[in-house]
Parts: structure tokens; sequence; C-alpha cells
């Protein structure tokens, strides 16, 4: 039974087979290497370096005692492992180096003690087995020497400290950039984009219709005969200004429905009754398919040019005495609506 290893096979579990080599002879100072090969399954991993993580450990003390130093594993020389895979399992070669330091100068007998070798099983179990104990014959480093001389300290070597406060700041550096570089493309997009122009406040319905109506006077379709197109134009105009003006689609509007609308507008229109006879001409042109003269045409457009200066607000009429009247739109009086209260007193 050593101090150095116990070996624990759980129940139902095959011990791996291992193979080991440790040199006969080797020198105080200098590390002798365990070769360690293990077979074991394809799911099972070999630990050889349970003992070197629990420095203060049983089998950390008996190897001490027994002469031999573990080297640091931090400092490039701890145990290295290479895993081969098998058609029946695979195998691990471990090498875990010993650094004797005999207490007694000149030649000296060491034994290693038995190491555990730890594998660790697919369920999840642990496996700990046991090397063979090896002897070794070490030797002063200068026994051959007649006159040993003192060796220099070996050169420098050139070992780089990381900074971590240089790595931090030039990663905020780098970041930092980044992030501006991505606030400016953004803010240079937004100052490029297009700009909303806004429209131009509609015209009010009896100045766009005064208008309309002033530019058929003036066109070339009396000239040429056109009267049918000319009367047209006259019709569309006065219903669509009279559906702008008292809120509803007067171009989709018939002959009826609009009288009907028209006729519960308060205050009331003042001009119904021209309005009528206006709606009954045009009914009689489009449906009848009557060919107006000339003289029906200019009629027709002084009817219409009439009803629009008649059903203007007040406050909208030029030459009127009385100032602008406040209202949200500038002066415009909100259109009046049928069966529905009044908004503002309307002068005949």
């Amino acid at each position: 039974m050593w101090a150095s290893c116990a070996e624990h096979v759980p129940p139902g579990a095959t011990r791996p087979r291992i193979e080991e080599t440790f040199p006969k002879n080797g020198f105080s100072g200098y590390a002798a290497h365990l070769e360690i090969t293990v077979t074991h399954g394809k799911g099972e991993t070999v630990l050889p370096e349970g003992f070197k993580v629990q420095g203060d450990s049983d089998a950390a003390r008996a190897i001490q005692k027994a002469g031999f130093v573990l080297p640091e594993a931090d400092a490039g020389a701890g145990p290295t492992s290479a895993t081969t895979a098998t058609d029946a399992g695979a195998t691990t070669r471990l090498v875990i180096p010993f650094v004797p330091l005999p207490k007694e100068p000149g030649r000296s007998a060491l034994l290693l003690p038995p190491v555990p070798i730890a594998v660790s099983r697919a369920s999840g179990e642990l496996v700990t087995v046991c090397t063979r104990p090896h002897e070794i014959v070490i030797e002063d480093p200068i026994a051959n020497e007649r006159d040993p001389k003192v060796k220099p300290n070996p050169p420098p070597r050139p070992q780089r400290e990381e900074w971590v406060l240089a790595k931090q700041l030039t990663a905020g550096i780098l970041i930092g950039a980044a992030l501006g570089l991505l606030v400016a493309w953004l803010v240079r997009r937004w100052l490029r984009r297009p700009r909303v122009v806004a429209a131009p406040p509609p015209k009010l319905p009896w100045i766009a219709a005064l208008e309309e109506l002033e530019a058929l006077r003036r066109s070339d379709l009396l000239g040429e005969g056109r009267t049918g197109e000319y009367f047209d134009r006259v019709s569309d105009c006065v219903r669509k200004y009279l559906g702008a003006r008292y809120g509803f689609d007067g171009l989709e509007t018939t002959s009826d429905e609009m009288r009907d609308l028209l006729a519960r507008v308060r205050p009331p229109v003042p001009v119904l009754p021209q309005i009528a006879r206006f709606l009954a001409d045009c009914d009689l042109v489009k449906f009848a398919r009557l060919q107006p003269s000339e003289a029906d045409c200019l009629t027709a457009l002084d009817d219409g040019e009439n009803i629009v200066h008649r059903t203007t607000p007040p406050a909208a009429r030029p030459g009127d005495g009385a100032g602008p009247r406040s209202s949200p739109a500038g002066g415009q009086q909100p259109p009046a609506r049928p069966s529905r209260a009044p908004e503002g007193e309307e002068a005949p």
C-alpha cells in the first residue's frame, strides 16, 4: 500500500491497460520523464494531472518525500498527453516529468513511488490506476569533473508582459472611432435627406372657379364652333365650385341631389332659384343632346359667374366695407354643409 496512490476501479468497469517506462539513470536537478501508454475506451478521457493541481495531497507529499519534485505546469514543463484513436478504442501517451533532488550529494538511488492516473468514463465515473514503482540512480552533474568551476548564469531571455491597460485603451479608441464614423455617417445622411416641400395652400373655391371661367371666356372654343364643349366646361366648373363651397362632390352629384343638398344648407343659399334654372339648362343640353348657340354659352358663363359672386362669403368679396373676418384658414370661411348649424352669418 503506497501513500502516493490509491487505485480505484468502480464495479462493472474494466481496468485500463497501462505500459510505462522510466530511465534507470539520471542527474540531480535534471528532469526524468515517466512515459505512460494507456489503452482505454473511445468515450474515456485520461486525466494525468490530478495530483498536480492538489499540491498538498498525500500523493504530492509522498512524491516529494521520495526525493522528487514536480515542475510547475504554468512554466511550460508540465505533463503532456496525446491521444490516438484505434479500432478497439483509444490510446493515450502521457509524459510526466519528475526532477530528482536527493538530499545527500554524490550517487544516490531513488525510488519513484506509484503515480495515480485518473481516467474519466463516459458515464462520469472516475477510474484511478497506479503505475509501478521505479528505481533510478542519480548522479551529481559534476561528478566526472576534476575541478568543477562555477558556471555563470544563463543569458537573459526576453519576456513579454501583457499590457492590459494599453489593450483596453486601444480597443476603446477603435470602438469609439468606429462609433464616431457611424454617427457622422448617419448625421450626414440625415442632413442630406430629401426635403419635404410644403404644398402650396389650395385656392379658395370661388377664386379657382372665377379663374377657370375667365380662362374659358378667353379661350378659342367659341371661335372654333365647339359650343357643346364650352357649355359642358361651364357646367362642370359651376358644379365643382358648388360642391367645394358647400361640402359635397359636385361632379358626382346629380342635379336633383344637388338641389336637395343646397335646400338644406343653413343659412339658405341666396341664389337657389337661379342655381336650379342653371342646372336645368345644363341637363337639357346634356341629356336632350341640344346644340347650344354661342349666345347660350355666353349666357351660361354669365350665370355661372353670377352664382359664384353671389355665393362668395361676404368677408372674401372685393370692395366689402367690413374688414376680413378672423378664421382658421386666413379669412376663408368653412363651407356650409347641409342640415348643420351655420358657422357664421352670410349676407344675401
